[in-house]
């Protein structure tokens, strides 16, 4: 990357599902000097509301991360608060890979003492608790909240999405002690306005945190800053066979040129 010009952030869909993301969506996330593209698996789950459907959507991700970087993209943000992949991305790539989730956490412990997570389903509350302890924030995550609405049927009703989204988050603040928001799915991307100012209209003034273009914004920035994770923390994978997975990238072809 270099000064003169915009820095490619590629946006990964985990979720096999077309046209999950509405048409011009991930062109909002736009600013000054960053562009933003997509990409999506073509083998995993529809959607992801479990650790299984997690762990599926795994090699494709991957995949698709690898190519970003031999496109020439200067860093990927993965569009899941599962985060799937993050750590076996890390080690296949030089680009700065981020995770939503791992993000949106750490953000949040920067902006309030204590923060809570507003997810689509009860099902997802240990794996929500699992981020944040591997993110070093057990301590700080005080509720992990649900609104009960699956992944694929968060639009199909916006008002009552947002309705249910700012009465959950009431409920972290005063009965869980929140003092921070972040949604528990992107799928939720572009509600963190109004679900502030229906927390606002209840006296209740603490940042909401959206994880995808809190994402992209601090992608760009370390892009900027020529950051990216460490390779002693994220090494290249060793040669081995790896029968049935001849889709992934050669990355030690890559390594060798």
């Amino acid at each position: 990357m270099t000064d003169q010009r915009s820095i490619h952030v590629r946006v990964v869909s985990p979720i096999s599902t077309q046209g999950f993301r509405a048409p011009g969506a991930l062109a909002a996330l736009e600013s000054p000097g960053v562009i933003v593209s997509g990409s999506q698996i073509s083998r995993g789950p529809g959607s992801i509301e479990s650790e299984y459907e997690t762990a599926m959507a795994v090699p494709d991700t991957v995949a698709r991360i690898i190519e970003a970087e031999r496109e020439g993209v200067d860093a990927v943000i993965i569009d899941c608060m599962g985060d799937p992949g993050l750590r076996p991305a890390r080690e296949t790539v030089r680009i700065p890979v981020l995770g939503p989730c791992q993000t949106g956490m750490h953000i949040a412990g920067m902006l309030g003492h204590k923060f809570s997570v507003v997810t689509v389903m009860r099902r997802l509350r240990p794996s929500f608790e699992n981020q944040a302890a591997v993110a070093g924030l057990t301590s700080r995550l005080a509720s992990v909240r649900s609104v009960d609405i699956p992944v694929l049927e968060l639009e199909k009703d916006m008002a009552v999405t947002r309705a249910a989204l700012v009465d959950e988050a009431q409920k972290a603040v005063e009965i869980d002690g929140a003092e921070a928001i972040i949604f528990g799915c992107t799928g939720l991307m572009g509600c963190a306005g109004g679900v502030y100012e229906g927390l606002l209209a209840r006296g209740i003034d603490i940042p909401v945190i959206d994880p995808i273009p809190t994402a992209v914004n601090i992608a760009a920035a370390l892009v900027r800053s020529r950051l990216s994770h460490s390779a002693l923390t994220f090494p290249l994978p060793p040669v081995k066979a790896m029968p049935g997975y001849d889709f992934m990238p050669d990355l030690h072809l890559k390594a060798a040129e």
